[in-house]
């Protein structure tokens, strides 16, 4: 009698859900396709060092450009730029964007971007990874959101670029409408 009472409780246990797992919904997961679970909205502003603004600029060239082609190939700038919510830089930042950018066409201007924000205000904590690549003759591009911490834990999502200012070579600014499709808070 107890080997078949062990028996049904095994298949009885065999046939429950793990308690251990927890649906998305329980975990505040939030996932769908067409629609963002958060929405930022930034001005990516990047002042490159010129030999004679060292008091505000926010990156600077680690390796030149090559003689490969016009278009700066081979320039790889790092940078520490503010991002604010408004185009101006007057605003006050709410991250700062950390990486850096190469140039790497021959035939026309392209970056590449790999930075992080970082987040330390009283709306949000963490930070968010951005890659890939930064094609300068299209209107919008799209980079992507490969991950983030704090508020942004294990964020997916896409980062959509527009150049909103140039001034020589030594200023831009891009307008960033980051739309995150996978939030974990």
């Amino acid at each position: 009698m107890k080997v078949a009472a062990s028996i049904f409780i095994f298949f009885l246990l065999l046939h429950q859900p793990p308690s251990a797992s927890v649906s998305p919904q329980k975990s505040g997961h939030r996932y769908h396709p067409d629609k963002p679970c958060k929405r930022l909205v930034l001005y990516f502003h990047d002042i490159l060092f010129n030999g004679t603004n060292k008091a505000n600029a926010t990156s600077a060239g680690a390796a030149g450009p090559t003689q490969l082609g016009a278009y700066q190939f081979g320039l790889l700038a790092v940078f520490d730029d503010p991002m604010t919510t408004a185009p101006t830089l007057a605003s006050p930042p709410v991250a700062r964007a950390q990486g850096f950018y190469f140039y790497d066409m021959k035939s026309t201007y392209n970056a590449w971007f790999a930075y992080t924000l970082v987040f330390n205000s009283t709306e949000h904590k963490g930070t968010v990874t951005i890659l890939g690549a930064d094609m300068m003759d299209e209107k919008t591009r799209d980079l992507s959101v490969a991950g983030g911490t704090g508020d942004f834990f294990m964020a997916r999502g896409v980062a959509t670029f527009a150049t909103d200012e140039v001034q020589g070579f030594d200023y831009f600014r891009l307008k960033m409408d980051i739309k995150l499709y996978e939030c974990y808070n």
